[in-house]
């Protein structure tokens, strides 16, 4: 039974840059939200979809995709070198 490993290492580092490039955005916008809930008072009174609407915008997702690619770059030179 033979199978065609060509496309494996391939596949299997698009699917860790993803996971890896993911978890840095989900921690970036899990930081912009506690900002919101322990910076601003206003929070208790208008309520987390508040918040949420309030984190969520293009310029912070611009930013959150970049920085996470630029982690990402950051975690592969390191397991490279060491």
């Amino acid at each position: 039974m033979e199978t065609n490993n060509s496309k494996k290492p391939f596949v299997t580092g698009t699917l860790r840059a993803l996971i890896e490039v993911g978890f840095i955005i989900f921690l970036f916008y899990s930081n912009l939200l506690m900002g919101e809930y322990t910076h601003t008072g206003t929070v208790g009174d208008k309520g987390l979809w508040w918040a949420i609407c309030n984190v969520i915008t293009l310029a912070n997702f611009t930013i959150a995709v970049i920085t996470g690619i630029v982690g990402h770059l950051v975690f592969e030179f390191l397991r490279k070198k060491l």
